[in-house]
Order: structure tokens, then sequence, then C-alpha cells
């Protein structure tokens, strides 16, 4: 009864009854019979009713049963996104050039709005600091658990000049003690709260860089967002718009692991996406880089699409990557 629910509904954004129910499913029960069991849906939290008068729609809770439990296979719709993506090409496009068609083409195949993020590095620990003074200069190079080094060239304060060495070895054993890449700032000896100091600032401000470095998502499909009937009203758009302006990556919580990569309604820890869900997946690049590929829209979509959409996205971009 949910699930028959919650495809009328997808289909037609109008409140469903019993008797449509009975009618387009073909129920052998009475419309009596698919009332009452309507009425449990709704006690249960799995339906709710937007007037009295009104048939039902499905709740939050209702879509992320129906995800969990009751999703269909995706139609053979998809097998035609899969062949459309074999016809582009990396090789005499850019990346960003490769990633906008993509996107376009996930969100003309869904009505949905599209996110795809550049393959990064996933958070690497620290490993090592060296310390290398050069004339007025101070060279800092941060090891990091993938075969990775940054070198900082600063410039050296006169006072640091001679604690350089003690340091160098303060790092080596608070990286040793931590064991997760942490340096304990609040434990340095007081002959070195001076270097210590300004070794903290260049390092916050060298990984505040990085971060800020980093390109925001690709967006595609604002306007099909717009286009649904839920977001008649600016308002309710308008927070969306100002989260995506503001912090992108906001968009696809990457600490809050839902099943199937779903977000509904308040399950997502940005207000602005209340009234929405996001459908992801993960892609891997090549040197431990990960994307992520999602589909944003209204709560009432076609799941089961949306899912193996943006997984059939990201198993292709992890051919065409590696």
């Amino acid at each position: 009864m949910l699930r028959a629910t919650v495809h009328h509904y997808v289909d037609t954004i109008e409140p469903v009854s019993s008797k449509t129910l009975v009618r387009r499913f073909g129920l052998q029960e009475s419309a009596a019979t698919v009332r009452s069991a309507m009425g449990a849906l709704e006690q249960r939290g799995f339906l709710t009713q937007p007037h009295i008068s009104a048939g039902r729609v499905p709740s939050p809770r209702g879509y992320r049963h129906y995800v969990d439990c009751l999703l269909p296979p995706p139609g053979t719709a998809v097998n035609h996104l899969e062949k459309e993506l074999t016809r582009l090409s990396l090789k005499w496009a850019a990346l960003d050039d490769f990633l906008w068609q993509i996107a376009k083409r996930l969100t003309d195949f869904t009505g949905l709005m599209s996110l795809i993020t550049k393959p990064s590095r996933t958070k690497t620990t620290l490993q090592e600091v060296r310390l290398v003074r050069s004339d007025n200069r101070l060279l800092v190079m941060l090891v990091e658990n993938s075969s990775q080094a940054n070198l900082l060239n600063l410039r050296l304060p006169h006072e640091m000049i001679n604690e350089l060495e003690g340091l160098e070895a303060w790092t080596k054993n608070q990286l040793i003690k931590s064991g997760d890449g942490k340096l304990n700032w609040k434990s340095l000896p007081r002959h070195l709260i001076t270097s210590g100091s300004f070794l903290k600032e260049a390092i916050d401000n060298h990984r505040e860089a990085k971060v800020n470095s980093e390109e925001d998502p690709l967006f595609h499909g604002i306007s099909q967002l717009i286009s649904q009937p839920e977001f008649n009203e600016s308002n309710s758009f308008k927070p969306l718009l100002e989260l995506i302006d503001r912090k992108p990556k906001a968009v696809i919580p990457l600490n809050k692991a839902q099943k199937n990569g779903v977000w509904i309604g308040d399950e997502h820890p940005e207000k602005a996406l209340a009234e929405c869900s996001v459908v992801q997946a993960t892609y891997f690049g090549s040197s431990e880089s990960v994307g992520q590929v999602a589909l944003i829209g209204p709560t009432r979509m076609a799941y089961s699409t949306a899912i193996a959409a943006v997984s059939k996205v990201a198993k292709h971009l992890e051919r065409r990557l590696n």
C-alpha cells in the first residue's frame, strides 16, 4: 500500500485516495479496506493528510521506509543513460567540460539538479615536520600519509633561529605520541612558545588556503529544481540557493552517511535542504582521489531511478579516470 501510494504521488503530485489506488493498481480489496490500511500507515507516520477532506501523501518517514525496504529495481531507461555516457570522450575534452557534459546528461535524464565534484585527495595525516633554515628564510616541509609533501617558504623570525632544532624534535615526539597526525600545541614547552605559535599559524594558514583552493562542485539543472511544483514560492527555494552560493560542498554531507547515500528531508544537516532529498554516490579517481556525484530534488522523486543513475555515473567516471 505504501509503495503504491509513493508511486502515484511521485507521478501526479496529487494527494492519493483509496479509490485511486484500487482503480489504478487493480487492487482486489475494497476502497474501504484500502482506506483503513492507509489510516494505519498514517498512524505509524508513513503517510500524512494535507487536509481533512484530501487524500494522503507520503511523509519523510514513509519515503525512508520506501527507500530502505520497498525500492523496486530501476527501469530499463537507465541503460540508455549508460549508452549516452559511453559516447562522451575524455580524450579531447578538459576535465571541467567532461564533467559538465555528464552533469547535463544526468539532469536531462532525471529532471533533477545534478552535482559533481572533481576527484580530490582524501584527508591526509601529518607524519613529519622538517624545519630547514636557508639564510633569512624558513623552509617547512609537511610530510603526509599519501607520499605527499608540502613545502612552505616563510620569512624566518630572528628569535626562532636558535629554537628550530628543539621545535622540530618536539613535533616529532608529538606525532609519535598522538599517532593520528595531530599536534597538541597546548603542550608546547615554555621556551618554544614563540616559535611554536609562529609554526602553528603557518600550518593553519596553509591548510585553510588548501581547502579554499579546492574547486567548488559543478551544478547543473537549477532551473529544473525551480520548476518543481514544491518550489513555486521563492521563499521555499531561496535558502537552498543561498547555501549553494555560500558553501556549495555542504550539499553533500559526507560526514553523515545514510543508507544508499540518500538523505530525505530533515535528515540532511543543512536546514536549507529540509524540503529536498539528496541522492549521492562516490567515485574514486587516480592517486587516492575521491569525487562525488549527486542529485538534488524534492522529497517526491523517483528514488529507484535517481539511485541507479548516480551509481551508473560514478562507475563511468571511475572507468574513465583510472
